[in-house]
């Protein structure tokens, strides 16, 4: 087995504020940023140094059928979610597994 960590995920979004919106709502917190002469978008670093990136699809299309999973305690959650799982829907129809813990 190859040790691999994720440190980067990307989502393309046709509605970049809603879909920053919702993610802040999570708890997440995100930062505008732009590489160079790259396209303004928002990233928030995740507890274990992953970050998460929030692009505007332009040409290129909203990232599609994806399933994200995410684990925080009750305490850290923008909105109000009481501890156990969680199955959400962000902006775009993305699937997102919440797992709040107390």
């Amino acid at each position: 087995m190859v040790a691999a960590q994720i440190t980067l995920i990307v989502l393309y979004c046709s509605d970049l504020s809603a879909c920053r919106d919702f993610y802040r709502s999570l708890g997440l917190a995100f930062e505008r940023e732009r590489h160079g002469s790259g396209l303004e978008h928002y990233a928030a670093t995740l507890s274990g140094g992953a970050v998460l990136e929030l692009y505007p699809a332009g040409s290129r299309g909203e990232t599609g059928r994806i399933r994200l999973g995410l684990t925080a305690s009750q305490g850290e959650m923008g909105i109000f979610l009481e501890p156990g799982d969680h199955i959400l829907r962000d902006p775009e129809g993305r699937v997102v597994d919440i797992h709040v813990t107390s």
